[in-house]
């Protein structure tokens, strides 16, 4: 089966890894087909494993070899399809979409605080296919006020997001 591994912090706020470090990490965890995607921690690999399985073996085979504490959300290449497929909002170049990749029930989080935090014009947020997205200003998601929820110390077990555009990226390469 593929997978693609989303890391959370990965080669940021001083936890710095070359993804080739990492890929190698996966294989001798028992990954076949191992091969990043970007250097924002998305590891595509196959295995015989359960998703759920494979958390705990490549959370632990990562916190040991890094020495930090993994956080990582494994989805089969069936999920990262939907991660796509669901974008319900229009392509625009001065918009970032993002979509939240996570825990079971995180989006409803994820909105809670959206409905709580200040916006910025244009910026917007939506649950599709029980998928979190977020659309944002190009040059805002740092500086809004949802943009500094997402670093919250509580939640950083609980998701990781990438840009849509990464997704289309992850895809081309399970698909190879």
């Amino acid at each position: 089966m593929k997978y693609c591994a989303f890391l959370r912090g990965v080669n940021v706020k001083g936890t710095n890894m070359k993804m080739a470090d990492v890929c190698q990490v996966f294989k001798q965890a028992g990954m076949q087909e191992v091969g990043s995607v970007l250097a924002s921690g998305n590891i595509v690999f196959s295995s015989e494993k359960k998703a759920e399985d494979l958390k705990g073996i490549l959370e632990k085979a990562m916190s040991d070899h890094f020495s930090y504490e993994a956080f990582l959300f494994i989805k089969s290449l069936e999920e990262t399809e939907l991660f796509w497929k669901n974008i319900p909002f229009e392509k625009n170049e001065n918009l970032h979409i993002y979509a939240f990749v996570g825990n079971s029930g995180i989006e409803s989080v994820l909105m809670e605080e959206f409905e709580k935090a200040s916006k910025t014009e244009n910026e917007k947020a939506e649950i599709s296919g029980e998928i979190f997205y977020w659309q944002v200003p190009k040059g805002n998601t740092l500086d809004s006020t949802f943009g500094k929820v997402l670093g919250k110390k509580s939640l950083k077990d609980q998701f990781t997001s990438r840009n849509i555009n990464t997704f289309e990226k992850i895809l081309k390469k399970m698909y190879s």
